[in-house]
């Protein structure tokens, strides 16, 4: 019978168990013994870092700059969306505001031009009377009057007879605001009108 292969010598471990040689783990005995591979710590390599654990989340790693590559400036994006986002918004509410501006100065205008046509002795005075009203109405709220137009109509052949009734209409074109060459573009932000109408009394 042929002699058996002779047993590698046996390592006494801490607990005072031999262990074999060749049943003996690879791993260092620091890291800690009966620990699964996957939970165990990452070991060093020769470069200095170390190995990623399975079970342990990635984390970025700094590159040969020692800069962070997921590394961002939130200021830059915050600039980025306020540009994107607020710039509409703010031109909207300003050509809102040009709106509701003009609608105000056409109803104005057109109430103060009806009264004083009516207040005149003759029709050519009247409508005199009533473009100059047209004009200071919409200074006051900014529009300029080249963008207004004024319509007048009676009741009667004779504008100023008593009892005779008076309409005036005002209409106004709004441009968009902040926009060159808005006229030859034609690029308008609304189109209004308003209408008022008066009597003529019997004593002026």
């Amino acid at each position: 019978m042929p002699p058996s292969s002779p047993e590698p010598p046996a390592v006494a471990d801490p607990e005072g168990q031999g262990v074999p040689d060749r049943a003996r783990p690879s791993v260092p005995a620091s890291v800690g013994r009966g620990v699964p591979d996957h939970a165990r710590p990452s070991v060093p390599n020769t470069e200095g870092r170390g190995v990623p654990d399975p079970a342990r989340p990635a984390v970025a790693v700094p590159d040969a700059a020692g800069t962070n590559p997921e590394q961002g400036s939130a200021v830059v994006e915050f600039t980025f969306l306020a540009l994107l986002l607020m710039v509409p918004v703010v031109y909207f509410v300003l050509t809102l505001g040009q709106l509701q501006g003009g609608s105000f100065a056409v109803a104005g205008a057109a109430d103060q031009a009806a009264k004083v046509f009516v207040a005149q002795a003759d029709a050519g005075a009247g409508r005199a009377a009533a473009e100059q009203a047209v004009q200071l109405a919409l200074a006051d709220y900014g529009q300029p009057a080249g963008n207004a137009t004024l319509e007048t109509t009676c009741s009667s052949t004779d504008c100023t007879a008593a009892g005779s009734s008076v309409t005036v209409t005002v209409r106004l074109t709004v441009p968009l605001p902040f926009v060159p060459f808005g006229e030859a573009l034609r690029l308008d932000a609304g189109h209004l009108s308003a209408t008022s109408t008066q009597i003529v009394g019997r004593f002026r």
